[in-house]
């Protein structure tokens, strides 16, 4: 298996059928049939390919600073972590996920974060999860607009330090939309 970091600008028609095919695959109730991203571009993802060059696994990252309890904190978003069904239990998943940590080391990043509803999997990769008041920008996926703030607690995503900042529950102001 490899795996690349491709930015989102240097996607080919080719590779976006793919990653839009995986996708579909890996979240089939609620992935839009008709693009690579759910709310919003993602900056760069990484892709697992197997022997045969096809694609196997997904991560789609992007960085952005938010606001936790007053005070910006630079977090690298996680998107759309996913692996084909035949390629899954195979550890492909934990792959992207160091390969994440790796391309995390030493940059001005202090948190990745990530929303989920498979907390194990991420708890044995080092991730912990968090429960903050969170605000952000409402984005009506399917028709990709604007649909105001919204502003609740929130439990359902999780967290894993990389710098040296502490997290605290609180305010989470995400300046933009949820991931």
């Amino acid at each position: 298996m490899k795996i690349e970091k491709v930015f989102e600008y240097d996607v080919s028609h080719e590779l976006e059928a793919s990653i839009q095919k995986l996708l579909i695959d890996s979240f089939p109730d609620i992935y839009p049939k008709d693009r690579i991203y759910f709310k919003q571009l993602p900056h760069f993802r990484f892709l697992a390919f197997n022997q045969e060059n096809q694609l196997i696994g997904h991560a789609g990252l992007e960085y952005r600073v938010m606001n936790l309890n007053g005070k910006p904190v630079r977090i690298l978003g996680l998107i759309d972590l996913c692996v084909s069904p035949n390629s899954r239990s195979q550890g492909v998943g934990s792959k992207l996920l160091l390969e994440v940590d790796r391309f995390s080391e030493g940059r001005n990043i202090d948190f990745i974060l990530l929303f989920t509803d498979n907390m194990n999997f991420y708890l044995r990769n080092g991730y912990k999860p968090a429960k903050n008041k969170c605000t952000w920008l409402k984005i009506d996926y399917e028709t990709q607009t604007s649909n105001g703030i919204g502003c609740e607690e929130v439990d359902q995503f999780m967290i894993k330090a990389v710098g040296t900042t502490a997290w605290s529950e609180g305010d989470l102001d995400f300046l933009g939309y949820f991931y």
